[in-house]
C-alpha cells in the first residue's frame, strides 16, 4: 500500500498527524522521519504505470516517474530532512506542519504528469510557504510576506490561464516539452521564469527569504526556486531564450551582493546567481547541459542549505545576521565557521567540493556549442560567486574585525544538520561519478582534468587574489548599516507613491466637483424660489385656479404618455 502511494501523500498526511503531536521530541522525530520514509518509498517504489485518476473529462497523473523528476525528488526529499534536523529544537506547531506540507507540495509538482496537478501543487507550494515568512512575527516580516504570496499566486494565475489557453488549442494537460511560439506557452513561460527569479521578477527573493524565521530560511532556500528550474528543464529545454537570460541572472546579483550589508540577503543574491547557470544549462538544451543544470540543482541545495545554516546558526546565537556587527566569532563558533568554509568552497567550485563538478558540466556543455561569450560571463560570474559568497560570508562573520561578540557554538541538531550536509558536499565532489549516475540522461563526463582544475584554480587564485588586494587597499564595499534599493524600489516606493498622487489627484477633483455640483444646485434652488416662492414672479402674475388649471393640463399629459 506504501509503496504505491503517490510520494507527496507521505508529507500531506505526515504534516496533518504532526499537529496532533505533542510538541518536543516527539513530534521533531517524527517530523524528521517522514522524509526519510518518502525517500526510502521513491527508491523502492513501483510507479511505473503512474497515478492516474479520471476527473471529468480529464486523466490527472500524480506520479510521473522518470530520471529527471527522480533526480529532484531524491535531493527534495534529502532537503527536508535536513531542514527538519535543523529546527529540531522548535517547540511549536506551525513551522514543523507548514515545512513537510511545502516539501511535500514541491515534490508532488514535480512528479505531477500534467499541468492541471502541476497547478495544484504549484499553488500550494505558495500558500504554505509564506507562513515560514510570517512565523518569524515581526511587522517587516508579515509585508514581505504579502508581497512574496501575492507575487507568487500570481504566478499561478498566469500558469492556470496559460494551461486553459493550451488545452483549447492542443486538447492535451500533459506536461511535456513545449514550444515557445503561442500565447499559451508564453504564459506558462511567464510563470515559471516568476517563481525562477528572473531578471525584474527576481526581488520577491531578496525581500522574503531574508524575512523568514531561522529555520524557514533554509528549507525555503531549497524548494520554490529549484521546482521552477525543474519545470523549465521539464517543458522548455533548448530555448535558446534561456540561454541569455540565464546569463544576465548570473551576473548582475554580483554587484549588489557585493555592497549588501545583511548576509542572508547576500546568499540571497548568490542564488540568483547560480540560478543562473542552471537556466543557462536547460537554454543550451543538450544531454551534457541538461545533466548540468540538475546536478547543479542538486549540489546547490545542499551548500546553499550548509550556508544559510552556518549564517542562521550565527543569527541565532547573536541576533544579527549584518556583516557591519560580526566578525571574530570563529573563537567561539569553530564548527559553525568550518561549515561555512565547506559551503563557500562549494558554491565557489573549488576541486574536491560538489560546484565544482556539477557546474563545469554546464560550462562545458555551452562551450561545446559554441557559446563562447556565454562561456565568458559564466566565468566572470564565477569568479563574482566567490567574492561575495566564497570569501564576504565567512570572511566578515568568522574572521574580521573582533565585533566583541562571544555566542556559544551553535546547538548540537543544528551542528549535526550541518555536519551531514558538508559530508555530502565533500563526498559529492570527490566521487562525483556517484552523482552523475542518477542524472537523467547517460553522458561521459570527466571533470577532474588537468586542463579544467589548473583553469579554475587559476581562476580562483586571481579572485582571491583581487579580495586580499582590493582589502587592503581599504577600496572594499564598507561594511556599514545601509538600504540596498533593487528592482524592488518600483513597487515599494516609486508605484506607491505613483498611485497615492493618483488618488489624491481624484479626491482632489471629486472634492471640488461636489463642492461646483452643491454651489449649482444651490443658486437653482434659490433661483426656483425666487421664481414660485411666496414672494416670487409667478405668484404675483397667476391666480391660483390659473396653477390648478395648469397643473391639470401636465398631468393628462403624463397620464397619456403612460397610456399610449
Amino acid at each position: 500500500m506504501l509503496a504505491t502511494l503517490p510520494l507527496p501523500f507521505y508529507f500531506l498526511i505526515g504534516g496533518l498527524l504532526s499537529i496532533f503531536m505533542p510538541k518536543g521530541v516527539i513530534k521533531s522525530s517524527f517530523v524528521c522521519l517522514v522524509p526519510v520514509l518518502a525517500l526510502i518509498a521513491l527508491l523502492n517504489g513501483t510507479w511505473e504505470e503512474g497515478f492516474k485518476v479520471q476527473f471529468l473529462d480529464l486523466e490527472l497523473n500524480f506520479m510521473r516517474v522518470d530520471k529527471l523528476s527522480t533526480v529532484f525528488g531524491i535531493i527534495f526529499c534529502i532537503a527536508a530532512f535536513l531542514g527538519n534536523v535543523f529546527a529540531f529544537h522548535l517547540r511549536e506547531s506551525t513551522q514543523p506542519f507548514v515545512a513537510l506540507i511545502y516539501a511535500g507540495a514541491a515534490i508532488g509538482a514535480v512528479f505531477a504528469g500534467d499541468l492541471i496537478t502541476l497547478f495544484v501543487y504549484w499553488e500550494l507550494t505558495a500558500i504554505s510557504s509564506v507562513f515560514l515568512i510570517w512565523a518569524r512575527k515581526t511587522e517587516g516580516a508579515y509585508h514581505s510576506g504579502m508581497r512574496y504570496l501575492i507575487i507568487q499566486v500570481l504566478s499561478g494565475v498566469i500558469l492556470l490561464f496559460g494551461v486553459a489557453l493550451f488545452y483549447f488549442e492542443t486538447g492535451s494537460i500533459s506536461f511535456v516539452k513545449m514550444q515557445l511560439d503561442s500565447l499559451a506557452t508564453a504564459l506558462i513561460f511567464i510563470a515559471f521564469g516568476i517563481k525562477c527569479a528572473f531578471p525584474f521578477m527576481h526581488n520577491w527573493l531578496q525581500d522574503s527569504y531574508p524575512s523568514a524565521t531561522i529555520t524557514g530560511t533554509v528549507i525555503l532556500s531549497a524548494f520554490t526556486t529549484k521546482l521552477a528550474v525543474y519545470a523549465l528543464a521539464r517543458g522548455f529545454p533548448g530555448t535558446e531564450l534561456l540561454i541569455y537570460i540565464g546569463a544576465a541572472m548570473t551576473v548582475f546579483p554580483i554587484f549588489f551582493a557585493e555592497v549588501e550589508n545583511d548576509l542572508r540577503k547576500v546568499l540571497a543574491y548568490s542564488l540568483n546567481n547560480q540560478l543562473g547557470f542552471m537556466v543557462v544549462g536547460i537554454g543550451v538544451g543538450t544531454e551534457l547541459a541538461l545533466n548540468g543544470t540538475a546536478a547543479h540543482a542538486f549540489s546547490h541545495i545542499l551548500y546553499k542549505a550548509l550556508l544559510f545554516m552556518s549564517v542562521g546558526a550565527v543569527l541565532f546565537r547573536t541576533g544579527t545576521s549584518r556583516a557591519s556587527e560580526l566578525g571574530g566569532l570563529y573563537r567561539t563558533m569553530p564548527l559553525t565557521a568550518i561549515f561555512c568554509l565547506i559551503g563557500a568552497a562549494s558554491i565557489s567550485a573549488f576541486p574536491l567540493f560538489s560546484g565544482f563538478v556539477s557546474k563545469s558540466l554546464i560550462m562545458s556543455g555551452a562551450g561545446k556549442e559554441h557559446y563562447q561569450f556565454i562561456w565568458l560571463i559564466l566565468v566572470f560570474a564565477s569568479a563574482g560567486v566567490l567574492s561575495h559568497s566564497g570569501i564576504k560570508v565567512p570572511y566578515f562573520t568568522f574572521f574580521h574585525h573582533d565585533s566583541g561578540k562571544r555566542p556559544n557554538e551553535a546547538p548540537t541538531h543544528m551542528l549535526l544538520a550541518m555536519g551531514f550536509t558538508a559530508i555530502l558536499c565533500i563526498y559529492i565532489g570527490i566521487f562525483p561519478n556517484n552523482l552523475y549516475a542518477i542524472m537523467p540522461y547517460q553522458v561521459k563526463y570527466e571533470p577532474y582534468t588537468f586542463e579544467h582544475i589548473l583553469t579554475q584554480l587559476q581562476l580562483l587564485c586571481f579572485a582571491i587574489l583581487a579580495f586580499y588586494i582590493l582589502s587592503k587597499l581599504k577600496q572594499l564595499p564598507s561594511e556599514t548599516r545601509s538600504i540596498n534599493l533593487d528592482f524592488d524600489w518600483t513597487y515599494r516606493k516609486l508605484l506607491p507613491s505613483i498611485i497615492s498622487k493618483l488618488l489624491s489627484i481624484i479626491a482632489s477633483i471629486e472634492q471640488k466637483g461636489l463642492r461646483g455640483f452643491n454651489k449649482s444646485s444651490r443658486l437653482f434652488v434659490e433661483k426656483v424660489y425666487q421664481v414660485s416662492g411666496p414672494e416670487g414672479v409667478m405668484t404675483r402674475i397667476l391666480t391660483s385656479g390659473t396653477m390648478v388649471l395648469f397643473i391639470a393640463i401636465v398631468l393628462l399629459i403624463v397620464l397619456a404618455i403612460i397610456l399610449f
